[in-house]
């Protein structure tokens, strides 16, 4: 691994947030003109704000997607880079238990599946802090991480994962593999997403995968996202948002087909599809693909119409969660956050939501705690400032992860204190 092994690569991308020429879509080049949904300006969502910076000019940016007309992607405009956004990041996937276990299940089943051994090469793209490849080092196997985050890749590298600090996309596939790297397992989590130019990241998995090897990638399901009023999955990081077709012919326009799908109850619903080479006969399209894709057809996905009432559901659900909150505020009751993750930032900053309703927020992440979320300013602690302070509501933020947190939190069942989950619509958990 000659590419990985000698390049050194700084988090120089990390600079200030340019805007970048607006352009067709990012599939097909088609003109955009159809709005999914128009969440206003917001900042970028992993963009904490140190104290000393409070006072500070904090750039917005028009959080507006659109539906390509022709291949029905959704998708965001540029704003801003991917280095602006990713050289260095704030999201380390380890503090997440039940994902780090979701992941734990995934390597076994498919270390089964594939027959991966010793003599296997397990590369994963968006590595992160090596919350997954550190399964398979477990069981001997050897792997590659390819992470653009300096600052996240340097915990995986600690850990003994081969790490990558680059972008993937094509140029890097060909680099590796003229070196001789190639992949009998590709496998990617919430990273699809987060690449502005997904052919290019289609082909680079493509020129990676060994003749006879898989590519496996989650996403979040545009499908579940639209029935479930996910709205605050929406924000800059994340460029595309795919149902399985247009993710299917994404694949298929780059030479790999996806021959089988898994629907996971990840993050509201996701997505884990299954490619190979076109032309790899041995790997037969299964019953559960071909089912999925036809009742995406039939229900509306390939049709324009499908798309158009989803802004008017997101409308909804911000003002009952304000009138939740006005309510709470008005009786006397005090209300802190829980989490402090992406689309908790995107929902605070699209109605509103500032230190006037809520205290504060905790997250486990000592990179986010002592700091403001990006917008709304609201301070970020750690979680016991919760057990100190006894709120009368804790507004959980990473409802995707809602299980997990009222375990840990029972506690403030003690002084009376109730969950708030804000998507699709506000429950108050007795």
């Amino acid at each position: 691994m000659t590419v990985a092994a000698l390049r050194k690569v700084s988090p120089g991308g990390a600079t200030d947030a340019a805007p970048i020429p607006s352009r067709g879509c990012r599939s097909c080049g088609a003109v955009l003109r159809q709005t999914f949904v128009d969440l206003g300006m917001s900042p970028l969502c992993e963009s904490y704000v140190p104290k000393e910076k409070l006072n500070q000019m904090e750039p917005f940016y028009p959080l507006h997607a659109y539906v390509c007309e022709r291949c029905f992607l959704v998708q965001l405009d540029d704003y801003v880079t991917r280095e602006s956004i990713f050289s260095e990041y704030a999201y380390f996937s380890s503090y997440s238990d039940s994902w780090v276990e979701h992941m734990r299940r995934y390597a076994d089943a498919i270390t089964e599946r594939l027959g991966l051994g010793t003599e296997s090469l397990i590369v994963e793209v968006a590595s992160n802090d090596g919350y997954l490849l550190q399964h398979f080092v477990q069981k001997g196997i050897p792997v590659l991480g390819i992470e653009p985050a300096a600052n996240i890749a340097k915990v995986a590298i600690e850990k003994g994962i081969p790490t990558l600090v680059e972008f993937f996309g094509e140029q890097l596939a060909r680099e590796l593999a003229a070196d001789g790297t190639r992949a009998d397992l590709i496998c990617g989590a919430n990273v699809l997403a987060q690449v502005p130019s997904p052919n290019d990241f289609v082909s680079g998995l493509r020129i990676l995968l060994k003749p006879r090897g898989v590519v496996t990638i989650e996403f979040p399901h545009l499908m579940r996202l639209m029935a479930e009023n996910q709205f605050d999955t929406i924000y800059h990081e994340h460029f595309c948002y795919f149902s399985f077709v247009s993710a299917e012919r994404i694949f298929a326009e780059q030479g790999l087909t996806l021959f089988d799908v898994e629907e996971l109850p990840t993050h509201g619903g996701s997505l884990r599809v299954y490619a190979c080479h076109a032309g790899d006969a041995t790997k037969p399209i299964t019953a559960r693909a071909e089912a999925l894709r036809q009742r995406e057809i039939d229900g509306g996905f390939m049709r324009l119409e499908t798309y158009a009432g989803f802004g008017e559901r997101v409308k909804e659900t911000k003002r009952k969660l304000l009138n939740f909150l006005i309510e709470a505020k008005r009786a006397g009751k005090t209300v802190a956050g829980y989490g402090a993750p992406g689309k908790g930032n995107t929902l605070l900053n699209y109605c509103g939501i500032r230190t006037d309703f809520i205290d504060f927020t905790v997250d486990r992440s000592t990179y986010k705690q002592g700091k403001f979320l990006p917008g709304t300013h609201i301070p970020i602690h750690h979680p016991d400032r919760i057990r100190a302070e006894r709120p009368d509501y804790v507004l959980i933020l990473p409802w995707n992860f809602e299980d997990e947190i009222v375990r840990q939190m029972a506690y403030i069942r003690e002084w009376g204190g109730k969950f708030v989950v804000p998507i699709p619509e506000v429950r108050v958990l007795d």
